[in-house]
């Protein structure tokens, strides 16, 4: 079973690193997986009471300060903020009054008064994580260098470390704070109550308690809680939340209409069709508040390297102190130098600075309408070398707006023939199969049919009455010509031949011109015919294209083209196309708004059906590649070069407590320059 609780008072990176570790290590727990970016945990495990306790126990051994919580459990995060500023201000006002103005005695004890009210945090978390999990992290370095600091004779600079870093995290947990509320204010998409229809009025309520076949009321402004048909009234919706498109959808009786949109104008009601763990809204937050949970390389190689980071440090500062005296230093100098070390060394910035990043992407991304399951596949798509695109519904509209139907049997009428094809694909749920009932708009029964098989990149077939119906491609109903068209059979005989009209979407071209000039190679699988595909291809600039493929053609050819030199990914409509979309690197599903296959079946999943949202999506993952090396490098560089000048005496805790808290504020700056990042 699987459990989410929400973690409070989780402020280091590092600690959630070792509590997800000792999680994973647990015999009585399957897996474990922390969100810091959104202060949640993930437990799969086979009990099925006593969780919360269970893994509170375990935590609070590796961080005593963090509380388990309940997903829905509020916490007043001001109070915490409140009391920190307050004891760094007592702090401060104890250390100028024993430094600038009193002397002596008094001085001294007014001194260590501060160091107590200043290092409280710091050493209270140092000391129970070493006593608790015999671990170490950075605030055990700070704890160490402010101590030495006292007593090596630089207790101003002592005072100042922890007043500055104590600084430096109040201003890391604000700047933090606001990135997680900046994300969540992109996917702020939950509704919080239906209008529930009554007799004569009607009664707000959870959506959680709406039923399928209930009456909803939207009035203007609210959001719509659960996806339905409008069965009274007319509304303009703001579906922007949903798919990045600004542009206002008209809705009236008998339309579709997704949880998530907001009315902006008009009053409508509903019939529900979906309950709310089944509507579009919940499926999307689900999907992205869980899709931080997969992690990238780069984001796990951090989280590794923290684990041993922080020991060897402080080993390298000890052998820096007993090794400089053999180079005519003092003892004490040797020692402080150590020390500048140690405040130097702390990984936040590092640690903090990657998984923001990666969730910051990830939540840009989905306000844009692209759906990312992971911060793996936010960092594959980036690095794509070659896309290949199925035609229909991918490439092509799919939604056909004209036909021809040519007659081969003189013995049936054209509504005769027009009714035999929408009895097969009525119960279809493929593309071309909605197309032609659309296109035809006529109401048939479908009790009366028996035997009904649908058969992937063929065809289908039913019975009716004593015939049996066969709609499909050439090969499927055993027609001599070589044709895309869709064909009729009864009991073998083919009786009509129809041609659907199926456009280019309008962004098709410029998207694969955008995607060649990035050095993207791109090809098209498709199972059209061959005098088709090579048009379609010719006007948009494809490199490649195989036709007359099925589904396992399609997969096969797919294999041939995944390698460990390159990555590839699959762009189709997540129904007939899933094989190949789990087989790619990466599955960029244009299964539209609400389409459950798609979600399902791939990695990306583009809300609107927009091409063009593929190539924003690899220029946002691009982008967040480049401030996760900006982060990197800047970080990793400060430190290694005041390093070497704390070794060489230069730099004094000054420049370390700023190559510290400062490089962190400085990441995390940076960061949030991906959420307001134009596509």
């Amino acid at each position: 079973m699987k459990y989410k609780y929400k973690l409070n008072n989780l402020d280091c990176v590092n600690c959630a690193n070792k509590i997800e570790s000792r999680l994973n290590e647990d015999n009585n727990i399957n897996s474990a997986n922390i969100n810091f970016s959104k202060l949640t945990v993930t437990i799969e495990t086979q009990m099925k009471n006593g969780v919360k306790e269970y893994i509170s126990k375990i935590i609070k051994n590796i961080d005593s300060n963090v509380n388990v919580l309940e997903i829905d459990e509020n916490v007043n995060k001001k109070d915490k903020l409140k009391f920190d500023i307050s004891r760094l201000i007592v702090g401060i006002i104890f250390s100028v009054i024993a430094m600038f103005i009193l002397d002596g005695f008094i001085s001294k004890i007014l001194i260590v008064i501060s160091y107590i009210i200043l290092l409280f945090r710091t050493i209270n978390n140092a000391i129970k994580l070493l006593l608790k999990s015999k671990t170490i992290n950075e605030n055990l370095l700070v704890t160490i260098s402010c101590i030495g600091a006292y007593f090596t004779n630089n207790i101003s600079e002592g005072l100042m470390v922890i007043i500055l870093y104590e600084i430096g995290k109040i201003l890391e947990s604000i700047a933090v704070n606001n990135s997680r509320k900046s994300i969540s204010e992109l996917m702020d998409i939950k509704p919080e109550y239906a209008n529930l229809k009554k007799e004569k009025d009607y009664e707000k309520v959870y959506p959680e308690e709406v039923k399928i076949g209930d009456i909803i009321v939207i009035k203007q402004g609210e959001k719509i809680p659960l996806d339905g048909i409008v069965v009274k009234g007319r509304a303009k919706l703001n579906v922007s939340a949903l798919t990045g498109e600004s542009k206002l959808k008209e809705v009236s009786v008998k339309d579709k209409v997704l949880s998530g949109s907001i009315n902006t104008s008009g009053i409508i009601e509903l019939e529900v069709t979906n309950i709310y763990t089944d509507s579009t809204v919940a499926k999307i937050l689900e999907l992205v508040e869980t899709a931080t949970d997969r992690k990238a390389k780069t984001e796990t190689f951090v989280a590794k390297a923290a684990k041993i980071y922080t020991p060897t440090v402080l080993i390298l500062a000890i052998l820096a102190a007993l090794i400089l005296p053999l180079f005519n230093i003092s003892f004490s100098e040797s020692i402080y130098r150590a020390l500048v070390f140690l405040v130097i060394s702390c990984p936040c910035a590092i640690a903090i600075s990657v998984p923001l990043s990666y969730f910051s992407g990830i939540g840009k991304a989905s306000k844009e309408g692209i759906l990312i399951k992971g911060s793996d596949y936010l960092d594959v798509l980036g690095n794509i070398n070659k896309i290949i695109f199925d035609k229909t519904g991918t490439l092509t509209t799919g939604k056909f707006s004209d036909y021809k139907l040519k007659i081969l049997d003189n013995n049936y009428t054209e509504k005769e023939i027009i009714k035999l094809y929408v009895k097969g694909e009525k119960l279809s749920n493929h593309p071309i199969a909605k197309s032609i009932i659309n296109i035809f708009n006529i109401r048939v029964n479908t009790s009366n049919i028996k035997n009904y098989q649908e058969i992937p990149g063929k065809g289908i077939s039913y019975e009716l009455k004593d015939n049996k119906i066969k709609i499909g491609s050439s090969t499927f109903c055993k027609s001599k010509e070589k044709s895309s068209d869709i064909y009729l059979s009864v009991d073998d005989n083919i009786i009509a031949q129809l041609s659907l009209i199926d456009g280019i979407k309008k962004d098709a071209k410029r998207t694969i011109m955008n995607l060649k000039k990035d050095g993207i190679i791109t090809k098209m699988f498709t199972g059209d015919d061959k005098i088709i595909a090579l048009e379609i291809s010719k006007k948009l600039g494809i490199d490649e294209v195989k036709y007359e493929l099925l589904p396992e053609d399609k997969y096969n050819l797919l294999t041939s083209e995944i390698n460990n030199k390159t990555k590839t990914a699959f762009v189709g409509d997540g129904i007939n196309d899933a094989p190949s979309l789990a087989l790619a690197d990466i599955g960029i599903s244009m299964g539209g708004v609400g389409s459950a296959s798609a979600i399902e079946a791939s990695d990306v999943v583009i809300m609107t059906d927009e091409l063009n949202k593929i190539y924003d999506g690899i220029k946002l993952s691009k982008y967040t590649n480049k401030i996760i090396k900006q982060n990197l490098i800047f970080a990793i560089g400060i430190k290694i070069l005041v390093l070497i000048l704390s070794i060489l005496g230069i730099a004094s805790m000054w420049q370390a407590v700023f190559a510290d808290t400062g490089v962190t504020l400085l990441t995390i700056l940076n960061t949030t320059r991906i959420l307001n990042k134009k596509l």
